[in-house]
């Protein structure tokens, strides 16, 4: 999936971009000066507003206007203007993406300068750079990807100008949805979007996180919507937020199939287009359906079968991305994806859904975004950038280990499934996906779905620890740990993009966070071939000064590793928690006190149970030994606002019991 439509990037560790693709010969801007335009001179009187005084920089004007042919193909044309307000914004530019379906009629750019004077950017202030590039594809491997961002660099671009810019281009006969992205890290003062369709073609509009504006029909069938005055989106220092397009306003314009009444209408009429985009993609070609039936051969139940085929999928077809076009949208023929071994979000879906078609099991697409929150079940769109399956359970099937299951408004029951996520088994689903919905696919009985949020017992940590106390206060011992689910996929990823001297010095950072000085004497990480199974790993440590004297007295930190808290900050809070992912994560530490030692005083225990979340803990003394354990429990991936101060009480009691301190005296 590209641009919005983009690809999820599961990698722990940023991956190598492709090199620019630079274009040459630049027909649409003009080195012979033009006058500055009547609408840009307009512009340039408007006052900077008192709101924009602490932001880089502030968009005076922004206006698009679609012009959309009896075909429904449109002509998109975009007038922006940008006050540069402080020395970081001097790089600010205006930008133009496109691709090999789409033509730049053209393109100029104006600025005013601090000094009042008027520049015109020429055709070297002009360069094209790959998408890539500019962050539209995040940290995936690329083989080709045809998608361009054409930019221009201001002349006079300097505190107090203003920039002018006016683009005009023919976008791709299939695109039929404006996305009008009206909120921003920083302010507008005015921003429009106009819609002129021909006779008879109808418009559906849906908006994020934003009250509708209602629009003026300026000509026949010609709608115009303002707004004024948007606040930026500043979620700096904001912990435990949504993803930032998740908060961020949106509107989306639609004029094509999905122009249809009704928001659950319009989801169907978006599955239904793309159903038809993929038709006979995934049909199985001889040499598929031949190794399927290699795969399935001897499974004992339909559990096994589709084991056998995901995990296929997994460990055989490698991520790559070779794009051109509508082909961010389009999947390459099953056929190709098999021989080729590779392929995209999309692909990945396109094969497994072809051979689990050859083992007679039934799967669709699922257009879905990797970041919770950014499909709004409220406002029907293609705004996306993940694609993922959902596979068709049988009425007789009833397996426990099936937890990532869904119901269609038919009564009808999904398994759904991640096939790019190479680390988390069929039946489970990666933390990301919990809580988001997504775009079922399914020709007439197309739908939004909600995607499940799975049980706590099935992702998290178990962490024992077993040491030994010096009376000079240092501390030796073993830990071993069992990783499970989506938290033991990201340890099977980190494995898998390090070597055995990354893993030594991250971890022995991470443990040194704890465990200040901390030596790693031995370190191990067990990976089962199942991937249903936890992820070990051991390792030892000695740490020096661990426990610290207070005359004859030791103090001793019973929470030996593992910081859990992570405060909110102490201010009003407006937009929703963000807990990651449902888990259970336990802790158990054993310390053998030193000779002639015994526990005087120990924490009190800790007892906190809300209904998103609970936190026990005990310490405990016996004989010599000081135990210390814990359980904290998370069972939603996100929480209001309103519960903000129930948040914190609960990140209170975490970070006062894993600082507590026992007193050691001598007998």
């Amino acid at each position: 999936m590209r641009g919005r439509m983009g690809f999820w990037c599961f990698l722990v560790a940023a991956l190598c971009c492709t090199a620019a693709l630079l274009g040459s010969g630049f027909a649409w801007a003009r080195d012979k000066q033009e006058p500055l335009p009547q609408w840009a001179g307009d512009v340039a009187k408007t006052p900077t507003p008192a709101y924009a005084k602490d932001s880089s920089h502030v968009i005076l004007f922004d206006e698009y206007i679609e012009t959309v042919d009896a075909q429904g193909r449109a002509v998109e044309r975009e007038r922006e203007a940008i006050r540069i307000l402080q020395p970081q914004a001097r790089k600010e530019s205006c930008r133009v993406a496109y691709d090999v379906d789409e033509k730049i009629n053209y393109f100029r750019e104006w600025t005013i300068g601090a000094d009042g004077k008027e520049y015109q950017a020429k055709d070297t202030d002009f360069i094209d750079e790959g998408a890539e590039e500019e962050g539209i594809v995040r940290d995936i491997p690329i083989l080709l990807q045809t998608e361009k961002i054409r930019i221009v660099h201001p002349p006079a671009a300097d505190v107090g100008a203003t920039i002018f810019c006016e683009s005009e281009e023919l976008m791709a006969p299939w695109h039929q949805e404006k996305d009008w992205e009206i909120q921003s890290g920083v302010p507008f003062v005015f921003e429009a979007l106009e819609v002129d369709l021909p006779p008879g073609l109808n418009y559906a509009e849906a908006w994020h996180r934003f009250s509708a504006v209602k629009p003026v029909e300026v000509a026949p069938n010609h709608w115009r919507w303002e707004i004024r005055d948007m606040p930026k989106l500043d979620l700096r220092d904001v912990k435990a937020r949504p993803e930032w397009e998740a908060l961020a306003a949106r509107m989306y314009v639609s004029w094509g199939e999905a122009a249809v009444q009704g928001t659950g209408n319009q989801w169907r009429a978006l599955g239904i287009w793309y159903t038809n985009l993929e038709t006979h993609r995934a049909d199985p070609t001889p040499e598929i359906t031949a190794e399927t039936q290699q795969l399935v051969a001897g499974a004992p139940d339909w559990f096994a079968k589709l084991t056998n085929i995901t995990e296929y999928i997994q460990k055989n077809v490698r991520y790559f991305v070779v794009e051109r076009g509508i082909g961010g949208f389009q999947s390459h023929p099953a056929g190709d994806i098999f021989r080729n071994r590779y392929g995209d979000c999309k692909d990945k879906t396109t094969l497994l859904i072809s051979m689990l078609q050859a083992a007679g099991i039934g799967a669709d697409y699922v257009l879905v975004d990797d970041r919770r929150g950014v499909v709004d079940p409220e406002a029907p769109s293609l705004y996306g950038d993940h694609m993922i399956t959902a596979i068709e359970i049988p009425a007789d099937v009833k397996d426990s280990r099936l937890q990532a299951e869904v119901t269609g408004k038919d009564g009808k029951r999904y398994l759904i499934f991640d096939p790019t996520n190479e680390r988390t088994p069929a039946g489970n689903l990666p933390s990301y996906l919990q809580g988001s919905y997504g775009i079922l696919a399914a020709g007439s009985e197309s739908q939004l779905i909600a995607l499940p949020v799975l049980s706590p017992d099935l992702n998290g940590t178990d962490e024992k620890g077993s040491f030994t106390l010096a009376a000079d206060g240092a501390l030796s011992g073993t830990v071993d740990t069992l990783h499970s689910g989506p938290e033991g996929a990201d340890y099977r990823l980190f494995l898998k993009y390090t070597d055995d001297k990354e893993r030594r010095e991250i971890w022995e950072r991470h443990v040194g966070e704890d465990l200040p000085g901390v030596i790693l004497d031995s370190f191990q990480f067990v990976q089962p071939s199942s991937l249903a199974k936890p992820l070990e790993l051991s390792f030892k440590v000695t740490v020096p000064n661990y426990a610290h004297q207070a005359g004859p007295l030791l103090l001793v930190r019973p929470r030996v590793l593992g910081d859990l808290s992570d405060p909110l900050e102490d201010k009003p809070r407006h937009v929703p928690i963000d807990l990651s992912a449902t888990g259970r994560w336990r802790d158990s530490f054993d310390i053998a006190l030193p000779a002639g030692y015994v526990v005087d005083e120990t924490p009190d225990p800790v007892d906190v149970d809300m209904d998103f979340a609970s936190y026990h803990s005990a310490t405990t003394a016996k004989g010599n030994v000081l135990h210390y354990e814990r359980e904290y429990v998370i069972r939603e991936v996100e929480i209001p606002a309103e519960k903000a101060g129930e948040f914190r009480k609960l990140e209170g009691a975490i970070l006062s019991d894993e600082k507590g301190t026992a007193v050691l005296k001598k007998e």
